[in-house]
């Protein structure tokens, strides 16, 4: 018997906002990002979660939030 279990999480960004504050890497302005993903099992969504992610506009790296 073979299982064969095939998941995968699309990600879309619904909008962008600017953000205040500074890259502490290059010092360029920071993005918000809400991102919206869909956790799928078998090709079928099991919930859908939006998300505030943070960018750097010059260096385009992720940073994480501390709050």
């Amino acid at each position: 018997m073979c299982l064969v279990l095939v998941c995968d999480e699309p990600e879309r960004v619904v909008a962008t906002y600017q953000a205040p504050g500074r890259c502490p890497y290059c010092g360029g302005g920071v993005v918000a990002a809400d991102v919206e993903s869909a956790p799928r099992l078998c090709y079928v969504p099991l919930c859908f979660r939006i998300r505030r992610r943070f960018f750097c506009s010059l260096c385009s790296r992720r940073l994480v939030s501390l709050a």
